[in-house]
C-alpha cells in the first residue's frame, strides 16, 4: 500500500523548485490568490517555525507579527499557487521546531543570524 501511495505521489504531484530553508530562517512566500475570475499575487513574510512531513506531503509553518497579534500560516511545499520563495535571513536555532518562539516578545524574540 505504501509503495502504491509513493508511486502516485511521485508521478502525479507537481514539484516546485524551491530554495533550501530551515526553521529559524526568515522567508517571503509569494502565492497567487484567486478572487472570482481575477488573480493577484500576495506575499507572506515571517520566520519558519517548523517543517513537517516528507516527500510531497511536506508542509512548513511561518509566523509573523501583524501589529501585536501573531499570525501563523501553514503552506504545503507542493502547493501549486506558490510562485516563489525568497530567503531573507538565515537564522541560528538549535531546534527543529521552535514553538517557544510564540511566547517571546520584544528583544527576546530576535533570532541570531547564521553565518554562511
Amino acid at each position: 500500500m505504501e509503495s502504491l501511495l509513493k508511486f502516485v505521489q511521485d508521478e502525479y504531484v507537481n514539484k516546485n523548485e524551491l530554495p533550501e530553508f530551515a526553521p529559524g530562517d526568515t522567508i517571503t512566500v509569494y502565492y497567487e490568490i484567486r478572487e472570482g475570475n481575477k488573480t493577484r499575487t500576495q506575499f507572506f513574510r515571517g520566520v519558519v517555525i517548523q517543517r513537517r512531513g516528507s516527500g510531497s506531503s511536506e508542509t512548513f509553518t511561518i509566523r509573523k507579527m501583524s501589529g501585536t497579534v501573531g499570525v501563523e500560516r501553514i503552506f504545503p511545499i507542493n502547493l501549486p499557487s506558490i510562485q516563489k520563495i525568497e530567503v531573507n535571513k538565515r537564522g541560528k536555532v538549535r531546534r527543529a521546531r521552535i514553538f517557544y518562539f510564540r511566547d517571546l516578545t520584544g528583544k527576546k524574540a530576535r533570532i541570531k543570524e547564521r553565518k554562511r
